[in-house]
């Protein structure tokens, strides 16, 4: 049971060591990070815009995107053309059976 428990933990760790997630607000504007070694082409796509895909630009190890921070959107990110949605907070279902991160300013 225990060494079941260990295997669990370690298949958990490195299979979310495969792309790490966070954000940082300052001011009047929010820059999301994403660290994922294997990606060469990760695009940022959100409900300010209608989705339509936003280059990030990689620094110091992360891909980054900056966007106003005054409100609330939706997103999801495209590495090398495949969805990826990142471990979030609040998560929402789509019109299309997925799911989008939901960014909430902070009041």
């Amino acid at each position: 049971m225990k060494s079941e428990s260990i295997l669990l933990l370690l298949v958990g760790l490195i299979l979310s060591g495969c792309s790490t997630h966070f954000y940082k607000v300052h001011d009047n504007d929010v820059t999301l990070y994403l660290r994922n070694a294997d990606a060469q082409t990760p695009l940022f796509a959100c409900s300010l815009d209608g989705y339509a895909t936003r280059t990030m630009v990689l620094e110091k190890g992360f891909w980054v995107v900056t966007l106003p921070a005054d409100n609330v959107f939706r997103y999801f990110y495209l590495v090398d053309g495949k969805p990826l949605l990142p471990s979030c907070t609040m998560r929402e279902r789509d019109d299309f059976g997925s799911e989008n991160c939901i960014f909430e300013p902070e009041l």
